[in-house]
């Protein structure tokens, strides 16, 4: 271990989340309290890709749709998305302490979280399912010096040995090619972007073959990604692909105002298209 996280461990500081002071020793610099009030969802979510819902008809009255605008449009080609909790927060910042400030010990409580995730699939996925990660392209990779993601997953692996026994098949899906930054781009822009970016390791499709797969991420932001890493590995032979990530960034959407609405058939129309001439995995 080295001597500052020996240090850290001995005498512990304030909390990196609250800055209060934390009075137990732990190899996790954040105060229970804050691992107490991680948020889960509360809000009516879609029953495809977990989006938060605001069912309203016209006169303001709720109603009981549990898909939203697109999904009712286009399903995606993966059987469901879950996730633990809104992408902000405390669990926000615990996947911001993994990801850029490397303190590896965030990954055990964000595998917890995500293993709750995970199990709620339990019944629809049947026994032996295998666990792929979203992979880093090498660059990012040799950056950051390891894919949260996976290390994530493998926590979430061992939380649930006893309850819902999964196979962790890290390198499975390879990033061929690293794609240029998500932020401001449209949906379809984001599709583009990520079109042909995944592959599946031809030494490992034999493993994926007739598999149910959950696909493994820290954060599902607009599914483009979720979509193309489902579309290769069911070209490659898997049997369905569920999404599990431990945060989901969401916005309620009110499902009327966006049925039928001009803006949701031309995203609807280029989902399909992208379905139905998708490129070689």
């Amino acid at each position: 271990m080295p001597m500052e996280s020996l240090f850290a461990t001995f005498f512990p500081g304030d909390c990196r989340i609250c800055s209060d002071p934390l009075l137990n020793i732990s190899r996790l610099p954040v105060c229970t309290n804050c691992i107490d009030n991680i948020q889960t969802f509360i809000n009516t979510q879609c029953a495809v890709c977990g989006e938060l819902l605001v069912a309203r008809n016209f006169r303001g009255e709720e109603q009981g749709t549990q898909l939203c605008g697109l999904c009712q449009q286009v399903r995606p080609r993966y059987i469901r998305a879950v996730s633990h909790g809104p992408y902000e927060g405390v669990l926000r910042d615990l996947v911001h302490l993994l990801k850029y400030q490397k303190v590896n010990s965030a990954a055990e409580v964000l595998g917890g979280k995500l293993a709750q995730a995970i199990e709620s699939l339990a019944d629809e996925v049947g026994p032996k399912p295998i666990a792929v990660p979203v992979p880093l392209h090498i660059s990012k990779l040799r950056q950051r010096g390891f894919n949260q993601s996976e290390r994530i997953a493998s926590h979430a692996a061992r939380a649930l040995r006893t309850t819902f026994p999964i196979e962790l098949v890290s390198g499975a899906l390879q990033r061929r090619r690293a794609t240029t930054s998500q932020t401001g781009l449209t949906r379809h822009q984001r599709r583009l972007n990520v079109r042909g970016s995944f592959r599946v390791d031809p030494l490992l499709r034999r493993v994926i073959a007739g598999r149910n797969v959950i696909l493994i991420d820290d954060v599902f932001t607009t599914g483009t990604t979720a979509e193309e890493c489902t579309r290769v590995l069911l070209r490659a032979g898997a049997a369905k692909v569920w999404v599990a990530t431990v945060a989901r960034v969401s916005k309620l959407e009110a499902v009327a105002s966006f049925q039928g609405s001009q803006s949701l058939r031309e995203e609807a129309a280029s989902f399909a298209l992208g379905n139905a001439f998708g490129g070689e995995s």
